[in-house]
C-alpha cells in the first residue's frame, strides 16, 4: 500500500520519533530550567528530522512480490521477457506492453501457464500523447524497457526522439494516471555513461556521455550510428531526471535507473534467426560461434557484460528495494577482452553446440589483459547484491540455444 507524504506524517510522528509524541501525551517542558531547555531540544531535533523527510518524500519500498501488480513496458523484448519471467517466477502480477496483438502473440503463449497474472497491453506508438494512459492503472510499480532503436536512421532525431518521447510519455502517464505506482524504474545503458577513451578508464554513475551528445550537435546527420544511439540513451536518461527533479514534491513515487554495459545470456522472446538478435547478442554469436573478429583483435577488444538473468533480477531489486530509490545504479559482471568469451566456450565438455567447431583465437591471450573501460560497482554491491553468473555458464547457455534453433 502507498503511504503518501499525507498520510505518513501524523504516522512518523507518533511511531517513529518518540519525542514528538511524548511533547503530545506530556506538554511542553518547564521553560527555564536545564532540564527543560534539553527536553525542548530533544522534542525539536524530532521535528526538524521529520520535516527533512517530508521535504525529500521518502517513498517506501514494495514490500511483497505475490501482491505487486508490475507494468514492464517493451515485454516481448530480450530483456523485458526475462523480467516478466523473473517477475512472474516469484509471485507478482505482470502487465506488459507490446506494439500489436501480432508481436504480443508468442509471448502470451510462453506465459500462458500464469493464466490470469499475466496480461498485454498494446502501445503501438510510445511517442504518441497518452500512449501509456491505461497500461498505468491499477500498477503498483513500472520498469521501462521499451526504446525502439532505428539502424538505419539519417536523422539523429529518428533515434533520439523515440528513446526520449517515450520515456518522457511513460513518466506522464504514471504522474497524471499512475496513482498506486511506488517506484518507476528506467532501463538505461552503460552508453549513457562511458565514452571511448584513449587509455584505460573506470567509469561511474556520475559519469555522463556529453562526447556523444556533443557529436550529434557538431555534425548532425553526419554523425556516427554510434553518437546516434549513445546519445539517445544519454537525454532520455537526463531528460527522466529533470522530469523527476521537476515534480518530486508533487509526486508519490519516486524513479531509479539501471544502467547495464552489454548483455548477453540465453533468450527466451521471438527471434527469427541471428540477425533478428540484439546487436549484443549479434555480436557474441558472430565472434565466438563464426568467428569473425581476428586473433589479435580478440585479445585486445572488448567491454563490460552481465548476463540477462542477473540483469532481470536487478531490475527487481531495485524495485523492491528501498535503498535504491532515486539511484543510478551500474549493474556489471566485469570486462572482458573476446578471447575470455572463447576461453570460456571452448572449456566447456561436452559441448553445447556440436555442430558446429568454434573458433579458438590464441587460448589464455586475455589474460592479465588492460581493459580499455570498466566500471566502478560500489552501488550494485552494497545495494542489490547480486551474485553473477560466470562467463562458462553464460556461453553454455546460450550455445545450448543455438544448437536448438539450429544455428
Amino acid at each position: 500500500m502507498l503511504i503518501s507524504s499525507q498520510t505518513f506524517l501524523p504516522y512518523y510522528l507518533f511511531t517513529f520519533f518518540p519525542p514528538v509524541g511524548a511533547m503530545f501525551r506530556t506538554g511542553l517542558p518547564e521553560r527555564g530550567t536545564r532540564h527543560g531547555r534539553t527536553r525542548v531540544l530533544f522534542y525539536f531535533s524530532g521535528y526538524i528530522i521529520l520535516f527533512s523527510l517530508f521535504l525529500t518524500r521518502v517513498m517506501p519500498a514494495l514490500q511483497q512480490h505475490s501482491n505487486a501488480r508490475i507494468l514492464v513496458t517493451g515485454v516481448n523484448g530480450y530483456i523485458g521477457s526475462w523480467i516478466a519471467r523473473t517477475l512472474l517466477e516469484q509471485g507478482a502480477t505482470v502487465k506488459g506492453t507490446v506494439r500489436s496483438e501480432k508481436k504480443g502473440k508468442y509471448i502470451k503463449q510462453l506465459f500462458a501457464s500464469y493464466g490470469d497474472r499475466f496480461q498485454l497491453v498494446e502501445v503501438p506508438d510510445i511517442m504518441a500523447d497518452g500512449a501509456f494512459d491505461k497500461a498505468v492503472l491499477d500498477v503498483d510499480g513500472v520498469i521501462h524497457t521499451a526504446s525502439p532503436v532505428v539502424l538505419a536512421a539519417v536523422d539523429p532525431e529518428e533515434v533520439i526522439g523515440p528513446a526520449v518521447k517515450g520515456t518522457l510519455g511513460l513518466l506522464t502517464s504514471v504522474a497524471k494516471f499512475g496513482g498506486q505506482v511506488q517506484r518507476v524504474v528506467v532501463t538505461s545503458s552503460c552508453t549513457a555513461v562511458f565514452h571511448f577513451p584513449s587509455e584505460p578508464k573506470v567509469f561511474s554513475e556520475a559519469d555522463w556521455n556529453e562526447q556523444a551528445v556533443k557529436e550529434i550537435e557538431e555534425k548532425g546527420s553526419n554523425a556516427s550510428f554510434a553518437a546516434k544511439y549513445c546519445a539517445s540513451k544519454t537525454l532520455a536518461e537526463k531528460a527522466a531526471w529533470d522530469f523527476f527533479d521537476k515534480h518530486k514534491t508533487t509526486l508519490p513515487w519516486d524513479l531509479s535507473v539501471i544502467i547495464p554495459p552489454n548483455v548477453h545470456g540465453p533468450f527466451i522472446n521471438e527471434v527469427a534467426n541471428p540477425q533478428s538478435l540484439g546487436y549484443a547478442t549479434n555480436e557474441w554469436y558472430n565472434i565466438v560461434v563464426c568467428g569473425s573478429m581476428s586473433p589479435e583483435d580478440m585479445a585486445t577488444q572488448g567491454h563490460c557484460w552481465v548476463d540477462v538473468r542477473d540483469l532481470a533480477e536487478a531490475h527487481i531489486r531495485i524495485l523492491f528495494t528501498e535503498a535504491a530509490g532515486g539511484e543510478r545504479i551500474i549493474v556489471s559482471a566485469g570486462p572482458y577482452v573476446w578471447q575470455d568469451w572463447l576461453d570460456a566456450a571452448n572449456s566447456l565438455s561436452p559441448s553445447p553446440i556440436p555442430s558446429h567447431h568454434l573458433p579458438m583465437g590464441v587460448p589464455g591471450a586475455g589474460v592479465g589483459a588492460s581493459y580499455l573501460m570498466s566500471y566502478r560497482t560500489e552501488k550494485q554491491a552494497t545495494i542489490l547484491g547480486i551474485n553473477f553468473r560466470t562467463k562458462a555458464e553464460t556461453a553454455r547457455d546460450v550455445l545450448t540455444d543455438f544448437e536448438r534453433l539450429g544455428w
